[in-house]
């Protein structure tokens, strides 16, 4: 790698080298995990660049192949994974600046990479009253590039499934990182070879999604006395075909007296479970007749609170997805989480029953392949790795998915398996491993068994730990 001869190369493109400003843009949320923190805490590039255009790119990715530099694209950094955290050092491409729209129709949006999501459904909604099918719960901050990049689903998954789903990602227009970087559109299932890859096997910048109808949604708090009784309830809202909802997620008490501070005054007492949603204004009062059918309490209705009210509190996304997580680790920093897919409700009851407050349930209803699935993104009362692995066991042993949120590589984490369409076209479009480096195992080691049980480290990271 020669630094020197690459930002010779860079011209005007801005450059930051200021070791504090650099290490800061090479994190993400891999703090989540005590795992990753332990793994990754040493993790930095050496330079940050802020392109400002797609000549800009080009520019940068022509003279990281020619000088052997490493390259870490990088959105608002709102990931849990380490999915953009340079494992090999280099260069952070923070793409921030390319924040443009390029184009709005009536039922779809084109728009650079680094554009906020909120600021890009703000610009929808004023044009065409459309906004994007979902979004997550770092709506406020995350970038759209980073959201196809690193993300899978979120806030408008119970209607709308998950990312990679036909559909929800109409275009990319890409750029390779080769001797001349080209750029390339991809439509249809060639979308896939770069949606969810962690920017390993080229730079997205820019992307057309497809908009949905836009709703001031109401914000809707239920309380029930277990969580057994709001993951039924929650079930059987996702399943109502009249009820438009963007948003279902129960969460076991005490979780959301504990942790949902500003929440606290609605919530009854510690043993209540809630369920947190969003739902269409026209279906409100719907929502309420079920909920009395289910002998539930309505703790909060943002359609009945006033202004003031409804602007100090954070709206239902900010308590559910990864935020119910990250507002649990700011009071207890010994909390961390898992990603996990139940089949049915009685496998969410066996697991809780085996895991009780050690494991304190929430569940994010979610549609997959025209199923309502509970996907689950538990708490963890944190004691050791061994445990935890423990804890993982006991899911798989008993036909529940994990997806590991403690592994920083694309297959462990949440493939479960090299995606070969990705390998085939990182051989084409980065032929010398130069992006995102560490991430993707097919690359790294062809060989690896993922079902063999070990954990896989980057050889240049635990070089780099022991250096």
């Amino acid at each position: 790698m020669d630094l020197t001869a690459f930002r010779a190369e860079l011209g005007d493109i801005p450059a930051q080298d200021h070791p504090r400003l650099v290490q800061q843009k090479s994190r993400d949320h891999y703090w989540y995990s005590p795992i990753l923190k332990a793994q990754l805490d040493h993790v930095t590039a050496d330079l940050v660049v802020a392109p400002r255009s797609q000549e800009d790119v080009k520019t940068i990715l022509r003279a990281a192949f020619k000088h052997k530099v490493p390259v870490t694209p990088r959105g608002a950094g709102t990931g849990n994974y380490g999915q953009a955290m340079p494992l090999s050092g280099g260069v952070i491409l923070d793409l921030i600046n390319m924040n443009k729209v390029i184009r709005i129709e009536k039922d779809r949006v084109r728009a650079e990479a680094g554009i906020i999501l909120e600021k890009l459904d703000d610009e929808t909604k004023a044009a065409v009253n459309g906004e994007m099918r979902f979004h997550p719960s770092t709506y406020r901050m995350a970038t759209l590039g980073g959201f196809i990049a690193g993300g899978s689903g979120g806030v408008g998954s119970i209607r709308w499934g998950g990312l990679r789903n036909f559909g929800n990602i109409l275009a990319l227009k890409v750029i390779t990182c080769e001797a001349e970087p080209r750029e390339l559109e991809f439509i249809g299932t060639d979308i896939l070879k770069v949606a969810h890859a962690y920017g390993t096997n080229g730079i997205i910048v820019e992307a057309e999604m497809p908009l949905t109808a836009a709703y001031d949604w109401v914000d809707f708090m239920a309380g029930f006395d277990s969580i057994i009784e709001a993951c039924a309830f929650a079930e059987a809202v996702a399943q109502q075909d009249g009820l438009l909802l963007k948003e279902i997620a129960p969460v076991a008490a005490p979780v959301p007296y504990d942790f949902f501070n500003r929440h606290r005054p609605y919530i009854r007492h510690r043993d209540q479970s809630v369920v947190c949603m969003m739902v269409a204004p026209f279906a409100v009062e719907a929502l309420q007749i079920l909920l009395e059918l289910w002998k539930g309490e309505a703790l909060y209705r943002g359609d009945k609170a006033d202004e003031e009210t409804r602007r100090k509190l954070p709206p239902q996304y900010e308590l559910a997805w990864n935020h119910t997580t990250l507002r649990a680790l700011k009071i207890d920093p010994t909390i961390t989480y898992l990603q996990t897919q139940y089949p049915d409700l009685e496998h969410v009851k066996k697991i809780i029953g085996m895991l009780g407050d050690e494991m304190p349930m929430h569940i994010e209803m979610n549609k997959f392949d025209g199923r309502i699935v509970f996907s689950g993104l538990p708490l963890v009362r944190y004691t050791t790795e061994a445990r935890l692995n423990e804890i993982i066991k006991i899911h798989e042993d008993n036909g529940c998915l994990v997806f590991n949120p403690h592994r920083y590589t694309l297959e462990e984490g949440g493939m479960k398996r090299t995606d070969q369409a990705q390998l085939d076209f990182k051989k084409e479009a980065d032929p010398t491993g130069l992006l995102n480096p560490g991430k993707m195992i097919g690359w790294e080691n062809p060989d690896f068994d993922l079902n063999s049980g070990r954990v896989w480290l980057f050889e240049g990271l635990q070089a780099a730990k022991v250096a």
